[in-house]
């Protein structure tokens, strides 16, 4: 959420990144008197650049746009424009085509492109059905920003938002104060006009959901069906929702090792979490030249050591207690002796953050330990998709961070971004404190997302813990556009187009009718093999 779910390791490895959400702020909902507008370019469909990673049924199309929607008036590609690139499944029976679902997978910063080719879509939902994704400004495809490499590290420190915004606008055009939820929503509103539909569909994943419930709020007659799958809590924009991430990923990360040790015969880390969270430590300090400060898990009867079976209760409790304290230290004391090396550079660290919310993943994690030879995950390829999202992530959150900071927090944010690199704790820490957006102020004013007299209630879906979008927290969305909700066990982040029948099912009921009465449903199969990856 920003993560600080989704590139070429399942499909390229998408950066994780936060998902938020916005706050219901004010009683009264100010929306710009309607004003003529130019038709905008109509869509051309041909083939998707190859770096989209999107399938051959995959057609994609580009539109110009305003690059400013704050002076519409008259024709509004008059002033300055940017290109954004639409994507388009075609439905495959045109004789029971419903219309248009647009999708995008959250981030912000996500690629939206190839979205539907790598989720299982139900065959009901193919046939009947356009399927549409809008690339979100400032990505590749998109006008993307351009980011000058950072000069003066120290800055980081001081004024990172600042440098931030400086460096990704050195033409001083103000793009970046472009990208905001509400700009985004307005570019799905042209392309909805660009097609010729009177009303879109949408299904917005993670951050997606605040997209399309502001799209929603914003044009209520062109809203169909609304899917918010792994919402967010509105008003936790965005320092709040990254510091609530902590505590859910790290349990998260424990689940991932008690599955590999379930699955020993293929994986031969220890049957216990607590062995193959052993295994994976030391992978981790061989990678990284410093072991991970995350404590390890639990530890149970079948770790003591043999000869001190008789003291076992003692041991474990012991073992229980100081894991936190002593993980923290020896990283501690290793990252200060050793110059130069820092935990952040495990990719087996990185990947297990980011394949945590997606029990679809733990079987990469799973093959980075178990293989003999280190295998490269983060190819320059991946790395230069995962910078551009950083890029508009970066800006985009700064642009539009609300919630409340808390400067005493920043101790902790510089110990655990720029010595010790916690891959868990630095991201909430970072902008908790302030540091992130420092000499920065948020840019116009949030839409204060509601159903504002939607003819077709939303429907909400969310997973008992998800670290990325907590169950609890995403509720706030439900209440705010009144959505019917379904409750999925299992703790992934995305439901959807997981090959999870009863939740498909109740969507394609829903896209079809408007409605369904599932409140309930059991996780999804993990699909994928134990090796994904040749070893």
């Amino acid at each position: 959420m920003p993560t600080h779910r989704y590139a070429r390791v399942r499909r390229r490895l998408l950066p994780a990144a936060v998902c938020a959400s916005f706050a219901v702020i004010g009683s009264v909902l100010t929306v710009p008197a309607p004003q003529a507008q130019a038709a905008p370019d109509r869509l051309h469909w041909g083939a998707c650049d190859r770096s989209f990673m999107a399938s051959t049924s995959t057609e994609c199309a580009t539109l110009r746009v305003p690059r400013s929607y704050d002076n519409l008036s008259g024709d509004n590609l008059a002033g300055p424009t940017i290109e954004l690139t639409v994507s388009r499944i075609a439905a495959r029976d045109p004789g029971r085509k419903r219309g248009v679902l647009v999708g995008n997978p959250g981030g912000p910063g996500l690629s939206a492109i190839g979205m539907f080719s790598q989720l299982a879509m139900p065959q009901a939902v193919r046939d009947e059905w356009d399927l549409v994704a809008v690339q979100p400004r400032g990505l590749p495809g998109a006008t993307p920003v351009r980011c000058a490499a950072i000069t003066d590290p120290s800055r980081l420190i001081s004024e990172m938002g600042l440098l931030n915004r400086e460096r990704c606008d050195e033409k001083k055009t103000g793009y970046y104060r472009t990208l905001t939820t509400e700009t985004g929503a307005r570019d799905v509103e042209q392309v909805r006009r660009a097609l010729g539909v009177d009303k879109l569909s949408l299904f917005g994943l993670s951050y997606g959901t605040w997209l399309f419930a502001t799209y929603a709020t914003l044009f209520p007659k062109h809203t169909g069906r609304l899917i918010l799958d792994s919402a967010m809590d509105p008003a936790q924009a965005w320092s709040d929702i990254l510091i609530a991430q902590t505590t859910g990923y790290k349990r998260r990360v424990h689940e991932m090792m008690a599955w590999i040790a379930d699955n020993d015969r293929t994986y031969h880390q220890g049957t216990t979490p607590l062995a193959v969270y052993r295994a994976w430590s030391a992978r981790i300090e061989k990678q990284a030249g410093v072991p991970p400060s995350l404590s390890a898990p639990p530890a149970r009867v079948g770790d003591v050591p043999p000869g001190l079976q008789a003291l076992g209760e003692l041991y474990v409790r012991g073992a229980n207690l100081t894991a936190d304290t002593r993980a923290r230290f020896e990283n501690y004391l290793a990252t200060v002796t050793n110059p130069g090396k820092a935990q952040v550079t495990s990719e087996l660290l990185v990947m297990t953050r980011l394949a945590a919310p997606d029990r679809n993943m733990w079987s990469i994690v799973g093959q980075l330990l178990a293989s003999e030879r280190e295998i490269t995950v983060f190819t320059p390829e991946v790395l230069k998709d995962m910078t551009a999202s950083t890029d508009m992530q970066q800006l985009m959150v700064c642009n539009e961070n609300r919630s409340a900071v808390d400067p005493t927090l920043w101790p902790a944010s510089y110990v655990q971004n720029f010595i010790v690199g916690d891959i868990f704790e630095a991201p909430g820490l970072l902008y908790k404190s302030g540091t992130a957006c420092a000499g920065t102020t948020p840019v116009g004013r949030p839409v204060p997302v509601r159903n504002r007299g939607l003819t077709v209630r939303p429907l909400q879906i969310q997973s008992t813990g998800d670290p990325q979008t907590p169950y609890r927290d995403s509720l706030a969305m439900r209440r705010a556009m009144g959505a019917h909700l379904i409750t999925v066990g299992g703790g992934d982040h995305g439901q959807f187009g997981r090959l999870n029948t009863a939740v498909d099912n109740a969507v394609v009921t829903y896209l079809r009718t408007g409605r369904t009465t599932v409140t309930s449903a059991t996780p999804a199969p993990i699909r994928a093999p134990l090796f994904p990856m040749k070893r």
